[in-house]
């Protein structure tokens, strides 16, 4: 197989080139063939169900994982923001020397320019001049003089932690990555490649993120379920999700154009299985309609010659075979459209009372605000809640308050009618998790899990990280008829406009 997608039409020089790209993991295929150009003002949307590969190709794309087969050229300067990043490969890191690390490209190249202005000073040759037009014109490029101050706006806008001398392995998974978007996005190199960049962002990050994607002199791949994001930067995708032959999906345009190819595909291809089944399940009723014949249908009445019986037997048999052969040939090779996410439903009556918080408040160190404002709510079985709200106005802290997981400072929680209650966590550790694979497959065992408890209260927060677009389609659509009372926490917003329907509790921190 070989594919190809050019994402856009440009005159500039591109910036990753790959071709006949072949990847495996643990011995299984996950992309075979696939030939890819990025150029400048590229963005590539990489999509796709978990488990299918993304990651792996932005690893490969990125030089930090060897293809099994093809070649991957690159030009220019990359940043990368990986889904997790590990904290106990080099020791105690700091954010300082993260930062520092991911700004060494504008900073090194600002020294540079200040070298080659200082030899310029000394020497009015033509190299000495060649060589300073050649540093302005690369810290032009980046506009590197800008860059701490496009680090300072990136770390506010993005809520990520300021204090340089902050250890990252005290960090958690969606703070070390808010640091580390924020300092990629500064540091304006010419290839980005981003893994699922929404997860950990509000809508003030989410604004911030777009907006510089958006406004990106260089190509980018960037791995999202984030409809909206997709919507407002996205010139082309690769879609990995299965298809009937095996191929990645290649569509160059935006979200419309992705969804209308990938709605047609999934069509034809479910009416394909489903002739194919059609037309096997027929040739195997006639051929054992024809054995059946073979040995009772042919026979003729008590007292008829021999030379009857005789005649007739060979072409039943002849029509046996026939039948047999048609059936042996026509072969199944359309695969099966892979399944839809599905979740169990409780047995939870409607209208029962099942959880009340009163006045319940978690306070912060002396002097901070609040982890949790004063909040009040009821919930009985059926009831519906979106929870909303920038990071740290106590989202989280109240799902865990309403899980019993946290003891509030003021308040009271009561559970009633013997409810049964389900927490689903924003984030699991992979280190600390005792299943393997990708933060998806995580992500879709722990709802399963969740959900085959039965639960009256389902408590989810931000489900759907690391879910696929598909999967989060399956997701909303099983929520909609889970008789449970659900409450969902999420800056999700293709989630926010699925259930704009919802209720809402606002926390402003």
């Amino acid at each position: 197989m070989t594919s190809h997608i050019s994402v856009r039409t440009t005159t500039g020089a591109a910036h990753l080139r790959a071709r006949d790209l072949h990847l495996a993991r643990g011995g299984r295929v996950l992309l075979r063939g696939v030939d890819l150009t990025l150029a400048p003002g590229d963005r590539l949307a990489v999509v796709g169900e978990n488990g299918r590969g993304k990651s792996t190709l932005l690893e490969a794309l990125g030089g930090d994982l060897e293809p099994d087969a093809g070649t991957i050229a690159r030009h220019g300067s990359l940043g990368v923001v990986p889904q997790e990043l590990a904290v106990d490969a080099s020791g105690p890191r700091t954010v300082g020397a993260l930062l520092d690390e991911l700004l060494a490209r504008p900073l090194g190249v600002l020294h540079a320019l200040d070298e080659a202005a200082s030899a310029l000073g000394e020497d009015t040759g033509a190299a000495a001049a060649q060589r300073y037009d050649d540093a302005l014109a690369a810290a032009a490029a980046i506009d590197a003089w800008d860059a701490p101050r496009r680090l300072q706006v990136a770390l506010e806008e993005v809520g990520a932690i300021t204090e340089r001398g902050r250890r990252l392995d005290t960090m958690s998974v969606g703070q070390r990555y808010r640091v580390r978007l924020a300092g990629v996005i500064a540091a304006r190199a010419d290839l980005l490649l981003l893994d699922e960049p929404t997860n950990h962002l509000d809508a003030r990050g989410l604004g911030h993120l777009t907006q510089a994607v958006r406004e990106h002199p260089g190509a980018a791949a960037i791995i999202s379920h984030d409809r909206a994001l997709l919507a407002e930067i996205a010139t082309g995708f690769l879609d990995l999700d299965p298809t009937s032959d095996g191929r990645p999906l290649l569509v160059s345009g935006g979200l419309e154009q992705w969804q209308q190819a990938r709605r047609r595909h999934r069509a034809a291809w479910e009416a394909a299985h489903r002739a194919q089944q059609d037309e096997h399940e027929r040739l195997q009723a006639q051929a054992e309609t024809a054995r059946s014949r073979l040995s009772t249908g042919w026979r003729p009445d008590k007292g008829t010659g021999r030379h009857q019986r005789q005649s007739r037997a060979p072409g039943v048999v002849r029509a046996m075979n026939d039948r047999l052969d048609r059936l042996q040939e026509h072969r199944l090779d359309v695969p099966t459209p892979p399944p839809r996410l599905r979740l169990p439903a409780s047995d939870t009556r409607a209208g029962t009372p099942l959880l009340r918080a009163d006045g319940v408040e978690v306070e912060r160190e002396a002097g901070l605000p609040p982890r949790l404002a004063s909040t009040s709510l009821r919930l009985a079985g059926g009831d519906r809640l979106l929870v909303v709200g920038p990071n740290g106005a106590g989202k989280t802290t109240l799902l865990r308050v309403l899980a019993g997981d946290l003891a509030p400072t003021v308040g009271a929680v009561r559970r009633l009618s013997d409810a049964r209650i389900g927490l689903l966590e924003q984030e699991d550790d992979g280190a600390r998790s005792p299943h393997r694979g990708s933060p998806g497959e995580r992500r879709r065992r722990a709802l399963a899990a969740l959900f085959t408890e039965r639960p009256d209260v389902a408590l989810l927060d931000e489900p759907t990280n690391h879910l696929g677009i598909s999967g989060v389609d399956d997701l909303l659509d099983a929520l909609e008829e889970t008789p449970s009372a659900v409450v969902l926490a999420t800056h999700d917003r293709s989630v926010l406009r699925a259930l704009a329907h919802w209720p809402r509790l606002a926390l402003d921190g």
